[in-house]
């Protein structure tokens, strides 16, 4: 392990074992200090966070992106501490926090038997909404976390997720895919981030007027195993309560090869998220690289995108 994956892997434990620790308004103004801070040295992160808000919001002058930005970085730092603090929640607490709208939409789909896949950008925290259908509705459900390095951090990671009521599943090895279609085969419950795909079996969509990819799992999922494809979008306001939405069923077409409704359905994917992101785009936390416009030259430089 180098010595930057040890000082990451401490940075997380810190953050796990002294944040969760904190009364909940110190935790917030510790977390809108550090992103402040960060906002302010205009890193690489915030540049591309803003690049990104210019695609979502084409109108946005200068001014208006620098306050976007500001404004996604305190989103993805209050993210980031009630992350921390998940784990010393009462289950009341994880109930009150969250408010999902057309929630009937998952309730309906689970209690057909037919199992259902959320498929969700990365907006506000979605750990919180897993959380809450886990404490809230009772329901376990199964994911895919990426492998991270060093690999104790991706432990930590697996660990928390778990201690939160989820079953967490490897994304590399190629057996995730097989469990996943286990799991709605026998009713349960899917859920999947599924905005940003930089794999060769990324399906490219449209997305605020550029070509982007995104994964063809949710998709497929849906088609091979008659389950319901639910796209659910987050966000915050001003009170400490997360809200949501979960949107209509993405129907499997009558028609075409399985590429072509894979493509289809995707793009409806990306089509809600796009309306989510749209009506709150400083909670879309896409500090990285996402357009093939801005994949390209980095492939064409010999670098991995």
């Amino acid at each position: 392990m180098s010595a930057r994956e040890r000082l990451t892997d401490a940075l997380y434990g810190l953050g796990w074992s002294t944040v969760k620790k904190l009364p909940e308004p110190a935790a917030v103004r510790l977390g809108r200090t550090i992103a402040d801070l960060a906002w302010k040295r205009r890193g690489k992160g915030v540049l591309r966070l803003e690049a990104n808000y210019a695609r979502v919001v084409p109108d946005a002058g200068p001014e208006r992106l620098a306050e976007l930005s500001r404004a996604g970085m305190r989103s993805y730092l209050r993210y980031w501490m009630e992350s921390f603090r998940l784990p010393a929640w009462s289950p009341e607490r994880v109930r009150t926090g969250f408010d999902p709208k057309d929630l009937h939409h998952l309730t309906d789909g689970l209690a057909s038997g037919r199992g259902v896949v959320l498929a969700l950008p990365h907006l506000a925290n979605w750990d919180l909404a897993g959380a809450w259908v886990t404490t809230a509705l009772g329901t376990p459900f199964t994911t895919v976390a990426e492998r991270l390095k060093p690999e104790t951090l991706y432990d930590r990671f697996v660990a928390y997720r778990e201690g939160l009521g989820m079953e967490v599943l490897p994304h590399s090895g190629g057996s995730a895919f097989g469990t996943l279609a286990r799991r709605l085969r026998d009713g349960g419950l899917v859920c999947l981030v599924a905005d940003r795909d930089l794999s060769a079996s990324g399906v490219e969509v449209e997305f605020f007027g550029e070509s982007a990819r995104m994964p063809a799992g949710p998709a497929l999922l849906a088609q091979q195993t008659g389950a319901l494809l639910l796209p659910v979008t987050l966000w915050y306001d001003d009170s400490p309560v997360m809200r949501g939405r979960v949107h209509p069923p993405i129907e499997v077409p009558e028609s075409g090869t399985r590429a072509e409704k894979t493509s289809s359905m995707t793009q409806a994917l990306a089509d809600a998220f796009a309306t989510g992101i749209a009506d709150h785009p400083e909670d879309w936390h896409m500090l990285q690289r996402l357009w093939l416009a801005d994949l390209e030259p980095r492939a064409a430089d010999g670098e991995r995108p």
